[in-house]
């Protein structure tokens, strides 16, 4: 099969890159350790072949970061025990709640085999100057701005994502311990450097109350911790806000809450 067809090409060379064309994570058990490259090309068109062969040969730098992690075992993925056994009932469970993606491996503190965000590229950044303004708010006067400098350290014209998430450590309710809120992708010449400013307003702080219908943020005085994270790094800054009830956000209209539906079918 294909997996025994790579192991005997990469034993063969060791600079053997591997293309995926997938929707999604494969099973890269066999062969992911005796391999140095591998590209995920998902389903990439007509010219996709020239895409990536001008990504191969140097022409252009990757840029792109996976929306979803990738699984090292089919076992580590949220979902896995809400689906039903071979021989059992068939009724799926989906008992992981609001912990789904990189939500779950966060939360459960599973290792992905690569996690959401993630990308190489042929250079390398350099991030510095990261800050929060205003420090302390309660959104009284608008967003604040996460902004940070990023630097092109290496010798190749790349892009790069730099991704802001937040997480609240005094929750009240269920929520992930950081949730992506954020992103810039910067085009940077080789020593270049550019000044980055991601603004996040309140909903960035809030969860879906279903007893007030409004999107809420925790009252009382909490630390929200902000993080810049990109394939390298891992910063966090932290910051207060006072919210109180006049900081919900309700939406517009009257919009009835989702119901409980039951879908079970005989013979599904």
């Amino acid at each position: 099969g294909q997996d025994e067809f790579i192991k005997e090409i990469a034993a063969a060379n060791k600079k053997t890159i591997v293309v995926l064309t997938a929707g999604g994570n494969v099973d890269m058990q066999p062969w992911i350790d005796d391999i140095p490259a591998l590209m995920h090309g998902w389903y990439s068109g007509e010219q996709g072949g020239t895409a990536l062969a001008q990504l191969l040969f140097g022409e252009y730098s990757p840029s792109g970061r996976l929306p979803i992690s990738l699984e090292r075992r089919w076992e580590d993925n949220a979902t896995y025990k809400s689906y039903y056994p071979n021989d059992g009932p068939r009724r799926v469970k989906y008992s992981e709640g609001v912990f789904v993606g990189y939500r779950h491996f966060d939360h459960d503190n599973v290792k992905p085999l690569f996690p959401f965000g993630f990308g190489l590229s042929y250079t390398t950044f350099a991030y510095k100057n990261l800050a929060v303004s205003p420090a302390a708010t309660n959104f009284s006067k608008g967003p604040v701005t996460v902004s940070f400098d990023v630097t092109n350290t290496g010798s190749h014209a790349a892009a790069d994502v730099a991704q802001v998430y937040v997480g609240d450590p005094h929750n009240t309710v269920p929520r992930p311990p950081k949730e992506l809120k954020g992103f810039s992708k910067v085009y940077l010449n080789p020593g270049e450097t550019k000044h980055v400013s991601v603004p996040l307003d309140l909903r960035a702080l809030s969860y879906y109350d279903v007893e007030s219908h409004a999107w809420k943020a925790d009252q009382g005085n909490s630390t929200s911790t902000w993080r810049v994270l990109t394939r390298r790094y891992n910063w966090r800054v932290n910051w207060v806000t006072r919210l109180h009830r006049s900081n919900w956000i309700r939406p517009k209209g009257n919009y009835p809450e989702p119901k409980r539906i039951s879908l079970i079918r005989a013979g599904f």
